[in-house]
């Protein structure tokens, strides 16, 4: 299976150039302020892709997926797609589970605080998941921003590492752009934005036998 991975978009999706895949997921902040006009934008796109299986999670920017009741979400999203949301899905034997959940970073969407807070947010990921889809990064793993600060989750990464998914995706810090393999799981931060919210990088193509 081949799987196209993007991450924190914030509405300028129109932008990309997405390789052929079997499968898209994104990994959340689908728009730019949160307003419902934006989400409604990238759905109508996202659900036009020509891809067999479509997945994405809510990010720090996706407001109107936190605040919103999680009936309206279920009625808003197309059918075709699949939104997850502390929440799994076993796709063709793969088994995947998503969160966007980060630790408090201003006054964004989907904050908690480290520690007793968030770690109950990780503790419902499975111990079998192969592909973890998480909007914020683990601690020391592609989340350095451009002050050299490690802002990535010390719980998540405790996670992660007991767990050993094959896949960790995820965005946020979006000049820590890039693929790394550690401890048998191979990290993405997919961010496509740069610093400056300029189109710069490409999407991250996975390959699954």
């Amino acid at each position: 299976m081949k799987i196209i991975t993007i991450s924190d978009t914030h509405g300028q999706h129109d932008q990309l150039s997405l390789p052929k895949g079997d499968m898209i997921i994104h990994a959340g902040d689908v728009s730019s302020r949160g307003h419902k006009s934006e989400v409604d934008r990238f759905l109508r796109w996202y659900s036009q892709l020509d891809y067999k299986y479509k997945i994405f999670i809510a990010g720090n920017h996706d407001f109107y997926f936190e605040n919103t009741p999680k009936q309206v979400i279920e009625d808003l999203i197309p059918d075709n797609l699949i939104y997850l949301n502390d929440s799994g899905i076993e796709i063709e034997g793969l088994k995947i589970w998503g969160s966007p959940i980060q630790p408090w970073f201003h006054n964004w969407a989907f904050n908690r605080q480290r520690g007793v807070d968030i770690k109950k947010h990780w503790d419902l990921i499975p111990t079998d998941t192969d592909f973890l889809i998480t909007h914020g990064p683990p601690l020391d793993i592609l989340d350095r921003t451009m002050s050299g600060e490690a802002v990535g989750c010390k719980d998540l990464l405790d996670k992660v590492l007991a767990i050993k998914p094959q896949f960790h995706l995820f965005g946020h810090i979006h000049e820590a752009y890039g693929r790394i393999g550690k401890n048998g799981t191979q990290f993405i931060n997919a961010s496509v934005l740069n610093l400056q919210y300029q189109m710069v990088n490409e999407a991250v193509v996975v390959e699954m036998c």
